[in-house]
């Protein structure tokens, strides 16, 4: 089959765009004719490896130029652009006759239902459904703002209704998106499982994630106050980037934790770094599933979440391989780490439990899910 994914950019560092490359060079390899379209983000060189059997378009749509500007002139750039975008990707698809277009509801569900090339079109959404396209920020800047981001959630809702069908990571996010359309539950798949998993005695704790607004990294730095003052010589690792790393280096400054938070640059080896540690904690405000828990989980390491929106709740099997939280309760979190860092055989035997529980997002047995629906849709 011939199947063409559209995205916004294969270059940050995210969960997100390792779980489409991972998944577009499994089909590629597999015997598939996969195409990643781009839409901007040009100059950026992709942080994750892409298979040569996989076709990367670039369209070049710089559509950051239309921010710092007043918002009738920011509203004429970005129309304009997506009309230029629209004409790129429609002669694309009647260029190329994919068999299956797969949009993650970027700019291009506004109009991609429009575009009649015989194609199946598939929305995945990698992030619960009040918090897509970050209308949850917009909401938040005042009522003009507010009226705007309940107009494009209105407008989302009727170009999804439009769509073949939509693949959500919980089955709690599918339940959010029901009576809009058809809706299948698929959800990430392991992108490693070590020949053995961590020893859990170093005294490490572990973050990865972007630096932003959805990790709560407020409440990480919070929890982590709050277990220091007990447990001064376990320290914690973050990995990761993003617009809130000054804010969160000023947290750590102000917490008085400069000596055992320690702040690392992304890394291509983040499993051996999962490895050297013993408990990985995720204060996320929501989540669309949560790469980071199967991954730490796949090394052995029990693990400390909230239980938000949506994702941690479907990993994360209570009190056996590792602890959900009440949301946003900080006190609850730390007091879960404490238990676990006080607990050598309990941590090692829920690290156990974890690497054995997180079978069950077996790559091939999550991909045959993706290249069974595939050929249901087959036009």
């Amino acid at each position: 089959m011939k199947i063409l994914y559209a995205v916004e950019s294969v270059n940050l560092t995210g969960g997100y765009d390792r779980v489409i490359i991972e998944k577009c060079n499994y089909l590629a390899e597999h015997g598939h004719d996969v195409i990643i379209c781009v839409s901007s983000h040009a100059l950026a060189q992709p942080y994750y490896s892409i298979s040569d059997k996989v076709r990367v378009i670039d369209f070049r749509i710089d559509f950051h130029r239309q921010y710092g500007h007043n918002l009738l002139y920011r509203a004429w750039v970005y129309f304009s652009l997506m009309l230029r975008y629209k004409k790129k990707l429609k002669k694309l698809l009647f260029n190329e006759h994919p068999d299956v277009v797969i949009t993650t509801l970027g700019r291009e569900i506004d109009f991609i239902t429009d575009i009649h090339d015989g194609s199946a079109k598939i929305g995945e959404s990698h992030i619960a459904k009040d918090y897509v396209r970050n209308l949850h920020l917009m909401e938040q800047r005042g009522s003009l703002y507010r009226m705007i981001a309940c107009l494009w959630r209105k407008k989302l809702e009727e170009r999804v209704k439009k769509l073949d069908t939509l693949v959500l990571l919980t089955q709690h996010d599918a339940d959010s998106w029901d009576g809009l359309t058809k809706t299948v539950v698929i959800p990430n798949s392991l992108p490693f499982y070590p020949q053995q998993g961590s020893s859990c005695e170093n005294k490490h704790v572990i973050f990865v994630g972007r630096y932003n607004e959805q990790k709560g990294l407020e409440y990480l730095i919070d929890t982590w106050q709050k277990v220091h003052y007990y447990h001064d010589d376990w320290t914690l690792h973050m990995y990761g980037e993003g617009e809130q790393e000054t804010m969160l280096k000023h947290l750590i400054r102000k917490a008085d934790l400069k000596d055992t938070v320690i702040v690392h640059r992304p890394t291509q080896h983040i499993m051996e770094k999962y490895l050297e540690s013993s408990i990985f904690l995720l204060t996320s405000r929501f989540e669309g599933f949560g790469m980071v828990l199967i991954e730490a989980m796949a090394c052995g390491l029990p693990v400390v979440s909230f239980n938000c929106p949506w994702g941690p709740a479907d990993i994360i099997r209570d009190g056996e391989d590792g602890f959900l939280v009440e949301y946003l309760n900080t006190k609850e979190a730390a007091q879960r780490v404490s238990q676990l860092i006080e607990n050598p055989i309990l941590r090692k035997e829920m690290g156990v439990r974890a690497r054995k529980n997180i079978q069950r997002y077996n790559r091939d047995v999550v991909m045959k899910q993706w290249t069974d629906l595939f050929e249901s849709l087959k036009h």
